[in-house]
């Protein structure tokens, strides 16, 4: 952060950013979690990153990324550097350390075609065995429509003492190679809550980038993912459909313009 002025202005002006800053907690070090977490560190929040795999959490914590994302490994190795960014397979350090919790864990597809919620539901009951404050909960993973209900439920059964929560639908639109860009310049946020308290928590979140933010209820924001996933498989099949015809046809494709030139 670049700082302008006299040394009282520049006073303010950290007291006033060190209010936006928050701490996070992002359970699953995978490729969402990681890019996720690496880039909330770059821009000023204290992250702990949490993976129950030891071996992933050792390369982590010795500087090897068990990805390869352009940028990644240099913002990642910066933040760990300036203590803003940590590893650990330690859940309740992430709890009791943290005013937000993201869900990043994988959602494989069963053989049915239906979805494996098993780690998150793993990861929420794990959550609530050492949830004992307000906590937000935010679903990140790629879940089906009622999955932010089906996280609340398990909390609510398996946390004796009662604590108070909300369960957030923040879903995720990175592509791989591009994954740090989008995330530093997203074309829009969406957080899916019913509580103003959540709500205001997660702007501040997002309060270091620059993108319009779209509330709405848990349900709505699980389904504009899968529109949005479905609106890009659509385009995906029309190009390469598009491309094959034009081919046949003995003429050039160029998808960004659709120029025709036959091919001598």
């Amino acid at each position: 952060m670049i700082l302008r002025g006299n040394r009282r202005d520049c006073l303010v002006t950290d007291a006033l950013f060190s209010l936006l800053l928050m701490n996070i907690t992002i359970v699953g070090s995978g490729y969402v979690g990681l890019v996720t977490g690496a880039c909330f560190a770059d821009v000023g929040h204290h992250v702990i990153c949490i993976d129950n795999d030891q071996r992933k959490i050792a390369a982590l914590q010795s500087g090897r990324i068990p990805i390869y994302e352009p940028g990644l490994q240099e913002i990642v190795q910066r933040n760990v550097s300036s203590h803003r960014l940590r590893f650990t397979r330690d859940i309740k350090d992430g709890v009791d350390n943290s005013e937000i919790i993201f869900i990043a864990v994988p959602t494989p597809p069963q053989a049915d075609g239906s979805v494996d919620l098993t780690y998150i539901e793993q990861v929420a009951r794990e959550v609530s065995e050492v949830l004992t404050e307000y906590r937000v909960i935010v679903d990140k993973s790629t879940v089906p429509v009622k999955t932010g209900e089906k996280v609340a439920d398990t909390i609510r059964r398996y946390n004796t003492i009662g604590a108070d929560f909300d369960v957030v639908s923040n879903p995720e639109f990175l592509r791989e190679g591009s994954a740090v860009a989008d995330l530093m310049h997203p074309d829009r946020i969406i957080i899916g809550s019913n509580s103003d308290r959540a709500v205001a928590l997660m702007k501040k979140v997002y309060e270091p980038f620059t993108a319009p933010i779209l509330v709405t209820d848990v349900k709505s924001a699980e389904l504009i993912k899968h529109a949005a996933n479905s609106f890009l498989a659509l385009t995906e099949t029309t190009v390469s459909t598009s491309s094959r015809v034009l081919t046949q046809r003995r003429f050039h494709f160029y998808p960004n313009d659709f120029m025709e030139q036959e091919i001598l």
